[in-house]
């Protein structure tokens, strides 16, 4: 697999968008409710896409000269991981963590933070975050997962 990963650009939000929305709708939606998805939408328009590439670090993956899955490191806290439904659980998630991880050392962060689905909790786990505590925005829970950087 030939996946690459870089700095996203104004140009990719209607993309980054795209795999987003797949993934909240074929892969979110087994845990989530219609409800819930439709909320959290709401936050990935390619609008709303575009400004947060601003005010984060926003990755994204290619696959064969197309955006494929996105990662954002927002200080501390990573955000908006989400890998195409039609290439998940080929590696790419982890190739963009390890970006995120890369880019926080880099900064001198000590601890990364992300606050997780249920669905992607066991991929968090496995790359050694563990869970502090439950969050819920109204019925929607979120799992806050914390990882110690080591030296």
């Amino acid at each position: 697999m030939d996946c690459t990963i870089r700095l996203a650009r104004d140009h990719d939000a209607d993309d980054i968008s795209g795999v987003i929305l797949r993934a909240l709708r074929e892969t979110n939606a087994k845990d989530y409710t219609d409800e819930i998805i439709e909320r959290v939408e709401r936050s990935f328009s390619p609008d709303a896409v575009r400004e947060l590439i601003g005010k984060r670090t926003v990755f994204v993956a290619i696959l064969g000269g197309r955006v494929v899955g996105t990662a954002s490191l927002d200080g501390s806290v990573v955000r908006m991981v989400f890998v195409a439904p039609g290439v998940q659980a080929r590696g790419i998630g982890k190739l963009l963590m390890a970006e995120i991880e890369r880019t926080a050392r880099d900064r001198d962060i000590s601890a990364l933070t992300v606050p997780s689905s249920i669905t992607a909790e066991a991929f968090y786990a496995k790359l050694g975050f563990n869970a502090v505590r439950d969050s819920y925005h109204g019925d929607e829970r979120t799992i806050i997962m914390e990882r110690w950087l080591a030296e």
